[in-house]
């Protein structure tokens, strides 16, 4: 265990950051399934800027890498646009 208060401190800050990490690239990876297993293409088109709204704050927080992002992004706008 750590001995200096900044040490205790970096921990602390660490899990409250793992968290919030966490929590995010979850709520990102369900509602890129929730995208893919739309068959509606209205429904989709209303809910796919929610999603790349959300991927782009997790790229622009490090939370995922940007061109992941923007892969994610070309992937979901291409199946969107598939839908009869």
């Amino acid at each position: 265990m750590a001995n200096h208060k900044s040490s205790l401190k970096r921990i602390r800050q660490t899990k409250t950051r793992c968290l919030r990490n966490r929590y995010g690239a979850k709520t990102m990876r369900n509602a890129v399934k929730k995208l893919r297993g739309t068959s509606d293409r209205q429904a989709a088109e209303e809910f796919y800027p929610q999603v790349c709204s959300m991927l782009d704050r997790l790229a622009k927080k490090n939370v995922i890498h940007k061109n992941k992002a923007g892969n994610l992004k070309s992937k979901l706008a291409k199946h969107v646009h598939s839908l009869a």
